[in-house]
């Protein structure tokens, strides 16, 4: 009897919600690779493609189950190590990088052990929203009374534990992933009780910046300029093929404009499960939504984006019920990445957005980016494992 009542309340501490919105996506993004493979490879390769991505699906579940172990004071205990070992492992892979996806993609990003492959950087997201979430609490704690200085001073320690991931990134080249860290910064500002005389202002500065360097793309003059700021060649055609993606749809501009292609084929109500006639060049990971688009059409995207939503509200309602103020750091450092995520994805995937090769979460082939997402995941559901008061909240609760 009392083993009984002990599993109905352990049952009860998991969000079934979210749980069913990730099994959701998940069965939606193993039908998607399985489409994607079975029209660009066959045979045996379509089943390996699946099955190694159902086996990263039950890696992730595990490790949201062993995260979900965790409660507040020991993420927060943990949070420094997990930032520590994600900038070792950016450091290590500038140096055993795998040769032949640099070769591809030209970026550093990858480990390689045989078959496997793994990126660090996509781990580093957790880790580094935890360490944010520490930094944030531990400020407000010493700065009660807030001011325009003490706010200056959170800004530039967060900034301070940021520098590290952006510079070690820039040097494995991967901007798309720097992009996501920066996302994840500007949520937890906006949450961290800094002034809005400082955001807005900040936030018109880099609306300014960004609509300036767009501005230089389009002249020479201008990409000259840019060039000597970091700016490489592969950046410009990306830009190029958003801003005329039809100019150039044999070349720079092919996975773009045979994506746009596919979606528009897809129509209102789809072609149907497994019927694509477009070729997009690496559907199963990050143009997957073409695929999605193809077959099952506007309503069917609607829906997946619908999904994705629901999610964000489960994870936002469960935040609020725990009422607790480092949880609600994570929590919005977990909803800005897997945000920034879905909608760069598809903005790139119908010509919205230049590309950058970020996947499209829980639904693209890939497990270091699923295991990244899982292990947000795990952390969100820990909260309401855990949805007691600890060392951190009682006195920082927030209504």
């Amino acid at each position: 009897m009392e083993t009984s009542r002990r599993n109905s309340d352990d049952k009860s501490r998991i969000d079934w919600g979210i749980v069913l919105c990730v099994l959701i996506l998940a069965l939606v993004g193993l039908g998607s690779i399985y489409v994607a493979a079975s029209h660009d490879t066959g045979g045996a390769s379509v089943i390996k493609q699946v099955v190694s991505q159902l086996v990263w699906y039950v890696i992730g579940t595990v490790a949201v189950v062993i995260i979900m172990q965790f409660d507040s004071e020991q993420l927060w205990k943990v949070a420094p190590l997990a930032y520590g070992l994600g900038i070792l492992l950016l450091a290590a892979v500038l140096v055993l990088y795998s040769r032949s996806y640099f070769l591809q993609t030209g970026a550093k990003s990858w480990f390689q052990l045989g078959p496997l492959t793994f990126q660090p950087s996509e781990v580093m997201k957790p880790a580094y929203i935890l360490m944010m979430g520490r930094v944030i609490v531990e400020h407000n704690d010493n700065y009660p009374v807030k001011s325009i200085k003490s706010d200056w001073l959170l800004i530039g320690k967060m900034i301070a534990w940021t520098v590290p991931v952006a510079v070690l990134l820039k040097l494995q080249n991967d901007f798309g992933t720097m992009l996501v860290f920066f996302a994840i910064l500007a949520g937890l500002v906006v949450v961290s009780g800094v002034t809005w005389r400082i955001i807005l202002p900040a936030f018109l500065l880099v609306t300014g910046i960004g609509g300036t360097a767009l501005a230089l793309v389009i002249p020479d003059s201008g990409r000259r300029l840019l060039e000597k700021v970091g700016f490489q060649a592969y950046q410009f055609a990306r830009v190029d093929t958003w801003l005329h993606p039809s100019s150039d749809t044999s070349n720079q501009g092919y996975q773009l404009w045979q994506s746009m292609k596919a979606i528009g084929s897809g129509g209102i109500f789809g072609t149907g499960f497994n019927n694509s006639h477009v070729y997009v060049p690496v559907r199963e990971s990050d143009m997957i939504f073409s695929v999605i688009g193809e077959n099952f059409g506007f309503i069917g995207s609607c829906l997946l984006v619908f999904v994705y939503f629901l999610l964000i509200y489960q994870m936002i309602k469960v935040t609020f019920d725990t009422r607790n103020v480092f949880y609600a750091n994570i929590s919005t450092g977990v909803i800005m990445m897997i945000l920034f995520h879905v909608f760069e994805n598809v903005g790139m995937s119908i010509g919205l957005l230049p590309l950058t090769g970020i996947p499209l979460p829980f639904v693209s082939a890939g497990g270091s980016a699923l295991i990244g997402n899982m292990i947000g995941i795990g952390l969100i559901m820990s909260m309401q494992y855990h949805n007691k008061s600890y060392m951190f909240g009682d006195d920082k609760e927030f209504s």
